[in-house]
Order: C-alpha cells, then sequence, then structure tokens
C-alpha cells in the first residue's frame, strides 16, 4: 500500500472516531481523495513528498477536465484536511496546502416554493396511497418535513421514542451527532398522533407473529430498517404530479429551503433558522436573507412617500 493509501485510511479513521463525521462526508473525502492518489500515481508523485506547486497543478488537471467550480473547491478542502491530519500527526514536517487559494464556491440560490405550493404537496399527500396507513404515513412525513426543516436523513431515521407522548418539540441528530430541538406546527402534530397510532397498531400485529420491534418512526422491511431516503425521494417526486407541480422543482431538500425561506418572510429571526436548521455557521443560512431583501424593496415601494408620490404621478 502506497503512503498516500495509508495517509488517507488513516485520516478517513480519525474523521470518523474523533470527529464524528457523518457517513456521506466520509465518502466524499474518500472519492475525493482517491481521485487526487489516482493523479498523483499518474504524475510519479507521492503524497509525502508533493510541495504546493505539485497540489496546484493538481487543480490545474481537475478544471482542465471541466470539473465545476463547487467540485474543485470540495477536492481542495478535502486536500487541505488531509495534510492538516498528516501535519499534525507529524506524517510530513510541513503543511503543503496551507497556502493554497481555491476557486470558491457558486453562490446560488435555493431553489425554494411558495407557501401554496407547498400546502398542494401535504395535500396531496393525505390521498396519495392504496390504503389508509400509507396515506397516514406520507401525510406524516411532510407535514413534519416542512414544519421543522429536517433534513430527509434525519426525518427518515427518526427514532419512535421521539413522537411519544404529543411532543411540542422534536429532538434531532443532526450532523456529527450534534442534537437540537424543534418545535412542531398543530398540523405536524396531528399527523404525527395519527400516524403513530396506526404504526404502534402495527408493531403489535408484527410482535404476535414473532417479528422483532423496530425503534424507528417510519419502518421499513429493508437493510436500513427505516424509510430510506432514496424511496422518500420517489415519493416526493409522485406527490408533485399530483399536486400539479413540476416533479423537477421539487426535492426533500427543497422543502427545508421552503421552511427556511416562509419562516424568514414571515418576520423570523435569522439566528433562529440557524438553530432550527441545524447549520454550524451562520454564513450558510445567510444565503435566505436574499428572500428579507425582496421583502424589504416590496416595503419600501408600497409604501414610501416618493414611490407613492411617483406612482400619483405616473397615474395622472
Amino acid at each position: 500500500m502506497t503512503a498516500a493509501r495509508q495517509w488517507i485510511s488513516a485520516f478517513l479513521e480519525a474523521q470518523a472516531a474523533e470527529l464524528g463525521s457523518a457517513r456521506n462526508t466520509l465518502e466524499a473525502y474518500a472519492r475525493d481523495l482517491r481521485d487526487f492518489d489516482e493523479w498523483l500515481d499518474a504524475s510519479a508523485l507521492r503524497a509525502d513528498t508533493v510541495d504546493q506547486h505539485d497540489i496546484e497543478a493538481y487543480l490545474v488537471h481537475c478544471d482542465a477536465q471541466g470539473l465545476a467550480r463547487a467540485t474543485r473547491a470540495r477536492r481542495l478542502s478535502a486536500i487541505r484536511q488531509f495534510y492538516r491530519f498528516a501535519f499534525e500527526e507529524r506524517l510530513r514536517k510541513d503543511n503543503p496546502a496551507i497556502r493554497i487559494k481555491g476557486p470558491g464556491r457558486d453562490r446560488k440560490l435555493p431553489k425554494t416554493l411558495s407557501e401554496s405550493e407547498v400546502e398542494n404537496l401535504i395535500a396531496a399527500a393525505r390521498t396519495h396511497g392504496r390504503t389508509d396507513e400509507v396515506r397516514l404515513r406520507n401525510a406524516c412525513l411532510m407535514e413534519l418535513l416542512y414544519a421543522t426543516g429536517m433534513r430527509v436523513s434525519e426525518l427518515v431515521a427518526l427514532p419512535v421514542s421521539a413522537a411519544r407522548g404529543d411532543p411540542r418539540m422534536l429532538l434531532i441528530s443532526g450532523k456529527g451527532g450534534k442534537e437540537r430541538m424543534v418545535p412542531l406546527s398543530q398540523d405536524a402534530r396531528v399527523a404525527l398522533v395519527a400516524w403513530l397510532a396506526q404504526r404502534d397498531a402495527n408493531e403489535d400485529a408484527a410482535r404476535k407473529q414473532g417479528k422483532p420491534s423496530t425503534p424507528y418512526l417510519f419502518p421499513s422491511s429493508g437493510k436500513a430498517g427505516h424509510l430510506t431516503r432514496h424511496r422518500f425521494y420517489m415519493l416526493i417526486k409522485d406527490l408533485a404530479v399530483e399536486a400539479g407541480i413540476s416533479p423537477a422543482k421539487v426535492t426533500p431538500h427543497t422543502l427545508r429551503h421552503a421552511f427556511a425561506t416562509h419562516l424568514l418572510a414571515n418576520g423570523a429571526d435569522l439566528r433562529a433558522i440557524q438553530t432550527l436548521l441545524g447549520h454550524a455557521d451562520l454564513a450558510t443560512t445567510e444565503i435566505y436573507t436574499h428572500v428579507l431583501e425582496q421583502r424589504l424593496r416590496d416595503l419600501v415601494q408600497d409604501h414610501h412617500p416618493l414611490a407613492l408620490a411617483a406612482r400619483r404621478s405616473d397615474g395622472g
């Protein structure tokens, strides 16, 4: 095994054990560092001897491949983390990536939905499915997602213990095992109580047949033991069709964006939204301020005396 592969393996183990990195984060690190390692091999270079110029040459190579700016920025971030680990663990006496400036990320506004579109999606969830059981589950999924702004991975893996006792708040385990509390709307609580009653009845019937109990709110017979992100992704596409919305416009993450956008548009504090979304950095949440900016522009246009005078002048 090459030095790079040994170091990558040790780096990933440290990320998992010490920092509690999520599986998706570890998989992304592994993919990006594997590509860097393959380029090192093809270029007759070694991880323990490369310098800043060599890493910059790799980034030029990524650019020449036509990779998006965000992808190149992510790969550089992985390399930086990797060499910081190597330096701190004394695998290298220096950090060759510390002074490299990346391409940055394209700052795209998040795709979102109007309040009426979300209402139509939730209404579709209440009627979508062949049985009452499936319809109750679908309604609960959508109500919880929009009421809390959870990530889909957090939603599908919710433990049933979090739903006991008609809670006003849900305890959510987020990225890196960080926990946060999010409030439930009245509609979400009603949907949760209805689904929980159905789920518990299913559990009792399964127990009588000798089947083991499940710890998940949305159980499944699959390997994960709960509804998968992919299955929910397909469900929300079906709901979009029934709601008369383009499926291309709707993903589970779109509902998370809608949650934040609608809160901000109705006067919520940005710091509160940061807490509810589980963002470690306020800068991540600030992308939603485009909604606030539009609201302020509309406010000025609708109420400022000069704007009102200009409209009267145009009209007469």
